[in-house]
């Protein structure tokens, strides 16, 4: 079991930058040290936006972008060591997500491509890599996500409370953890996937800041109804979406049939369908005494008043009222899951992906031990 400190790099469908946590791990905690968040350049965030959309690349040109992620990656786990002044002796795995483009498990031929090599990430840190880690589980019939509610299930579950952990990232996710039943958890459609898309298109902003501009606005109900009306929300779970799916493109071909409206009115509208949409999986989860929110949209404070309006008898609050960063929570997940690798244990649940059985993820870049940082 390799105790010690691990980095959880998380590059997220919200496109806001790149997250990196350090932590200590071992059998029996996760203890969280440092964080920092790593800008992601414009450029390249209009690149990987261009390709989730469904704009051809050429090999060339997907090559490229898988290079200079992971240059993005190594530029960001050098910059927190710095800032904690550690180097790469201190450091046993890095865990990298990647950045995922492509998310398409119930297809003919079931996949999903994140990217950023992680091989330069090992070259430059000269730190052990685990990466790849949602192919292992589709390869046993999974759908490859969510990932995180084995580690919502180590760090948060209690045997005396029905909780469900709710991630709001680009697309939002539940855990159910409740006492003596096995974990579920499945995505519930957007999370601040619309809303940001809306808001960059339409002001060059990266995100609704404190809900400000959709607080100015109106839930306009026939788009809402509109926008539930798609069958991916009546799918059974598990299943699992991404913004191969609901991207700015869905978003304009519904808004195709409601020409004048207000730029604040559909925002708070798509607000509404994020609220909406993760109220009802919870209901239909079989509802819960405490709702844990954690992600971007646990920082929206509209998105929290619907939510709690939405589920009445439910207690409402962040994970970090539960000791846990709701801005780390992913990142931690995934230095958690490099642990796991490396243990030799598993890092999925079968009860929530749908996999034939639980598997150790990922795949592991080893650190040369010559190597000099660069």
């Amino acid at each position: 079991m390799k105790s010690g400190r691990y980095i959880g790099v998380m590059s997220g469908t919200s496109l806001d930058g790149v997250d990196v946590v350090l932590a200590v791990m071992d059998e029996t905690r996760v203890a969280q040290q440092a964080s920092l968040s790593f800008p992601m350049p414009i450029a390249l965030k209009e690149a990987i936006l261009a390709v989730c959309q469904g704009q051809p690349l050429t090999l060339s040109q997907y090559g490229q972008l898988d290079n200079r992620l992971g240059h993005l990656f190594a530029d960001a786990v050098l910059a927190l060591l710095a800032q904690e002044n550690l180097t790469a002796k201190d450091i046993v795995a890095i865990g990298c997500h990647g950045q995922t483009v492509w998310h398409e498990p119930d297809s003919d031929a079931p996949h999903t491509l994140q990217i950023g090599d992680n091989n330069i990430i090992a070259a430059r840190t000269g730190i052990t890599v685990v990466g790849d880690f949602r192919r292992r589980d589709m390869a046993l019939g999974g759908q490859g996500a969510p990932l995180v509610p084995a580690f919502h299930q180590a760090l948060l579950a209690v045997p005396d409370e029905r909780r469900i952990v709710l991630n709001i990232g680009g697309i939002a996710n539940l855990s159910m953890l409740y006492p003596d039943l096995p974990v579920k958890g499945h995505d519930t459609g957007p999370g601040n996937m619309l809303m940001d898309a809306w808001i960059w298109r339409q002001r060059g902003k990266p995100y609704d800041k404190n809900a400000e501009w959709a607080c100015s606005g109106k839930v306009i109900l026939p788009l809402l109804q509109t926008l539930l009306s798609d069958p991916w929300f009546a799918l059974p779970a598990p299943k699992s979406t991404g913004r191969e799916y609901f991207n700015y493109g869905w978003l304009e071909r519904h808004l195709a049939n409601f020409p004048g409206l207000a730029a604040q009115d559909v925002m708070t509208t798509l607000t509404e369908l994020t609220a909406v949409t993760i109220s009802e999986q919870v209901l239909l989860s079989g509802g819960c005494e405490r709702l844990l929110v954690c992600g971007g949209g646990s920082r929206n404070p509209l998105l929290m008043t619907r939510l709690s309006g939405l589920l009445p008898g439910t207690e409402v609050s962040t994970t970090d009222e539960n000791g846990v960063s709701g801005d780390d929570m992913e990142g931690l997940a995934f230095a958690w899951l490099a642990w796991r690798t490396l243990a030799g244990l598993p890092g999925n649940l079968p009860s929530v992906t749908g996999a034939r059985e639980s598997t150790v993820l990922g795949a592991i870049y080893p650190a040369n031990p010559s190597h000099n940082q660069s």
